[in-house]
């Protein structure tokens, strides 16, 4: 069989399906990513790596929304966050664009109370 005719039937296998959960390396709030480059040995015999961000699985409180927020963080952004003040203030001052789309909806339903 070719690997195009092996396609999982989501009647057969819906709970398989649904087990499946890809987590991207990337931060949610800052969006920060993999970096690609070189392990460079003594002899100067280079091989791919990559460069992981240091993700965490944080949850913050916000004020506004009085509720809990689970997000995968890079400690970078979580000590911004610190910095700026808490999540709220964090979310209303970043820009759109490196927000993913669950912080964006957070963002959005901020906004909309203050």
């Amino acid at each position: 069989m070719k690997r195009s005719e092996l396609t999982l039937d989501p009647a057969i296998y819906k709970n398989y399906i649904t087990a499946i959960k890809i987590m991207s390396k990337r931060c949610e709030l800052t969006g920060i990513s993999p970096l690609k480059g070189n392990n460079v040995s003594h002899a100067k015999n280079k091989t791919k790596r990559r460069f992981l961000p240091n993700l965490k699985k944080v949850t913050f409180r916000s004020d506004i929304l009085k509720k809990d927020i689970k997000l995968n963080v890079a400690n970078a952004a979580l000590r911004t966050v610190d910095f700026k003040g808490g999540l709220d203030k964090f979310l209303i001052s970043t820009k759109n664009a490196k927000l993913s789309k669950k912080v964006k909806k957070i963002k959005a339903s901020i906004s909309a109370k203050s």
